[in-house]
């Protein structure tokens, strides 16, 4: 690929790209159709080309649609779906929509709209497919990481940045991360291993919270049983195996069992006195989080190997020097309350009331500094694109953090779990890094930013064939725009529009909108505000910002309350209605495992004066998603629920429950046929995808039907079970 020089224009770059670009036929710019039935509206819409597509985008996301995960964001949907969506709302029935996935299609007359932006993963597949994207979220912290993912960013001023970065700040963070070997050799910290402790409340000992010694192994343990394990007497770091019930200590001789260690589940047991007690009962006992003990390190060697080794007492001396010198700076972090809520009180129960209390001193430190340089970048667009990337270093370097193991990327971060789940082995990485750092400022740069920029030069789609993908370019248009400042501006000469704040209430005129393309917020326990605010308070302190300390607001969607979620998401809904055409389409990926997920989304539809035309299932999320591996029935799909405007020419229908089921059969035995594995929850969801399109077109000026009753339900589950059961057994026969 070409580089590019700092002075480089926009146009410029564009007009060397194409001119670089294969392409092996130029675009072919499509109207929509007016009036007509959709692609995406058809029954032989193809689910499974498309599922099987964002299967192999979902294992390697960060890979596959680099600009939407620069930065954290939850329950971000597959550039895959949206684009092969974006074409079907956009062609008429008929069009083959496979083909045009894999050919440079344009749609420029479109003008695109997603109220609930998230990541941005709708807009840049507008973008890329010629049309105006419009975007609004509520939260800053999508707003700000959605600007930084679609704006125009010279790959030269960037790179220019990073390297100013590295001259100012790099050896003052490294300092803090370099350390001797037993043999006198300097060696670069790669991690710090820590656990939590708690004093006892019977003998007040400290308790380290090890729910086990062994606190490093392979992500596959069966082929590479070698494990490092902790000594609870001396300290020592012995290897022994994953699985091992008895170690001898190499340096003491002691013997002990690793994984019978203090904390189990809840609670933890004082290896002095025997007394039990619950952890988090504790924590807020002593009026605060647990402390930490710094115990392991892994350390990158002269000669590129890495190694174990305990703390030394040079060690906790650099530590305590990073302590002094946090207390010598002002202003070098953010200082602010955390706020009663589902998910922060899962931290605050642990005693914490504070988000900085989520780090420890040395990394309050060095991101401090790291951030102060980030935010002294002089011009405006490159700084936000690097502060956004500092953003999202912080999910990989804090005390929530912990070690995933060798084979893989070492940090797990904080919100593997999509919580604030506090841990009792934090791990400690070195926020500047090395080339084999995992979660560091500098790795990260060239992984996600840099990355993200090269897929915006030259976007790329997946084509499967014979069990393998390759990589399919010039088949969209770059990504990379200007952002206008109001509608007034966006209509006048700008393809794309960003704006923050509630969705039910916006600038746009009416009926100027041709598809709503989105994916609500759930109604559930996951509240991305109180998780966003963990980046907003640094994002907000970096850039001198005086707006609110949270990006809780009292009318986001997302709720656990049923009727307070159907009611805001009516009026979202409501505003979409006014803004879209008559002829025009709205469509929103969904799933949920309860009815009353599905019946608030109905109530919404029906409230805003929309019908549904059809209910497409499609791979979901992230296939690597740890809540959704953690279930026993994981739903593995999104329905794409399209709608129409209320009116005339579609009449009110009595809703039919048998009608919804045979849909659902043919869906089901589609995906199993092609080799898709289906949860009970995955047929569940294609059901109620059908039932509430059924539900929809009844008359408003009767209640909703039975069509949701539990027995109903669950009989046609089991009956489409048995199905799944039946072509599977055909397709994958038993050996």
């Amino acid at each position: 690929m070409f580089q590019l020089h700092a002075e480089v224009t926009r146009g410029e770059v564009l007009e060397k790209i194409q001119d670089e670009l294969d392409l092996s036929s130029p675009p072919s710019t499509m109207e929509l159709p007016s009036h007509e039935k959709r692609a995406i509206e058809s029954e032989d819409f193809p689910i499974e080309f498309i599922s099987d597509i964002a299967e192999r985008e979902s294992w390697r996301k960060e890979v596959n649609r680099p600009p939407y995960h620069v930065h954290k964001w939850w329950a971000q949907r597959l550039g895959t779906v949206f684009r092969a969506a974006l074409i079907g709302a956009s062609a008429p029935e008929g069009a083959d929509v496979r083909e045009l996935f894999h050919s440079p299609v344009r749609f420029p007359g479109a003008t695109i709209f997603d109220p609930f932006m998230g990541s941005g993963t709708t807009l840049g597949e507008a973008l890329k497919l010629g049309s105006k994207a419009i975007g609004r979220d509520i939260n800053p912290v999508a707003h700000f990481a959605v600007k930084n993912a679609l704006q125009f960013h010279p790959r030269a001023a960037v790179q220019k940045a990073f390297d100013g970065l590295e001259a100012k700040v790099r050896s003052k963070i490294q300092q803090y991360y370099t350390t001797a070997t037993p043999e006198g050799e300097q060696a670069t910290v790669l991690y710090f291993f820590w656990v939590k402790s708690l004093s006892c409340p019977n003998c007040s000992s400290d308790v380290d919270l090890f729910s086990n010694y062994i606190f490093s192994r392979h992500a596959y343990p069966k082929k590479h049983p070698e494990s490092r394990c902790l000594c609870p007497r001396c300290g020592e770091i012995n290897q022994v195996a994953y699985n091992a019930s008895s170690v001898t200590c190499s340096a003491c001789e002691s013997e002990f069992d690793p994984q019978a260690a203090p904390a189990k589940g809840t609670k933890a047991t004082c290896p002095s006195c025997h007394t039990t007690f619950g952890i988090a009962g504790r924590s807020r006992e002593v009026g605060g989080p647990p402390s930490s003990r710094m115990y392991a390190k892994l350390v990158l060697q002269s000669d590129g190997t890495k190694r174990y080794l305990p703390v030394s007492e040079e060690d906790l001396e650099l530590y305590s020097e990073a302590e002094r010198q946090l207390e010598a700076c002002q202003h070098l972090f953010p200082q602010v309350a955390l706020s009663p809520g589902y998910n922060t009180n899962q931290a605050m129960n642990y005693g914490y009331s504070h988000w900085h209390q989520m780090f420890n001193s040395r990394q309050l430190l060095c991101l401090g500094l790291l951030g102060k340089a980030v935010s002294e970048i002089p011009e405006p667009a490159i700084r936000d694109a690097m502060l956004c990337l500092f953003s999202g270093t912080l999910e990989f370097n804090n005390m929530f953090a912990s070690f995933k193991g060798e084979g893989t990327g070492a940090v797990r971060h904080m919100f593997y779990h999509h919580i604030l789940k506090p841990e009792r082995t934090p791990l400690e990485a070195n926020p500047w890094g090395t080339p084999k750092s995992s979660g560091a400022f500098s790795t990260l740069f060239r992984s996600r930013l840099l990355r993200a920029i090269q897929y915006c030069e030259d976007p790329f789609e997946l084509r499967l064939s014979g069990g393998k993908s390759d990589k399919v370019f010039g088949l969209s248009e770059t990504i990379g725009h200007e952002v206008a400042d109001n509608f007034s501006d966006f209509g006048a000469a700008k393809r794309l529009y960003l704006s923050c704040g509630d969705s039910s209430k916006t600038d746009l005129e009416n009926g100027c909108v041709d598809i709503v393309a989105t994916d609500p917020p759930f109604f559930d326990n996951v509240n991305y505000s109180q998780l966003a605010d963990f980046f907003h308070v640094w994002q907000r302190h970096l850039l001198g910002d005086n707006s609110s300390e949270t990006t809780r607001s009292a009318r986001e969607v997302q709720h656990q309350d049923v009727e307070a979620f159907s009611g805001r998401l009516g009026d979202v809904f409501r505003e979409c209605h006014r803004v879209l055409k008559d002829d025009g389409i709205m469509l929103f990926s969904y799933h949920h495992s309860r009815t009353e997920g599905w019946s608030s989304v109905l109530n919404a539809l029906r409230t805003a004066g929309f019908v549904i035309t059809a209910s497409q299932p499609v791979k979901a999320e992230m296939s690597g998603a740890t809540p959704k591996n953690q279930a026993k029935e994981p739903i593995d799909l999104d329905i794409i629920v399209v709608c129409r405007k209320r009116g005339a020419d579609r009449p009110s229908a009595t809703p039919c429950a048998q009608d919804a089921e045979k849909a659902a059969s043919a869906q089901v035995s589609r995906l199993a046929v092609s080799g898709r594995k289906l949860s009970r929850n995955d047929i569940m969801i294609i059901l109620m995808g059908q039932l509430i399109k059924q539900e929809s077109m009844g008359s408003l000026a009767e209640e909703p039907s039975k069509l949701f009753g539990a027995d109903l339900i669950d009989a046609a589950i089991e009956r489409l079970v048995s199905l799944r059961d039946e072509l599977q057994s055909r397709t994958c026969p038993a050996q």
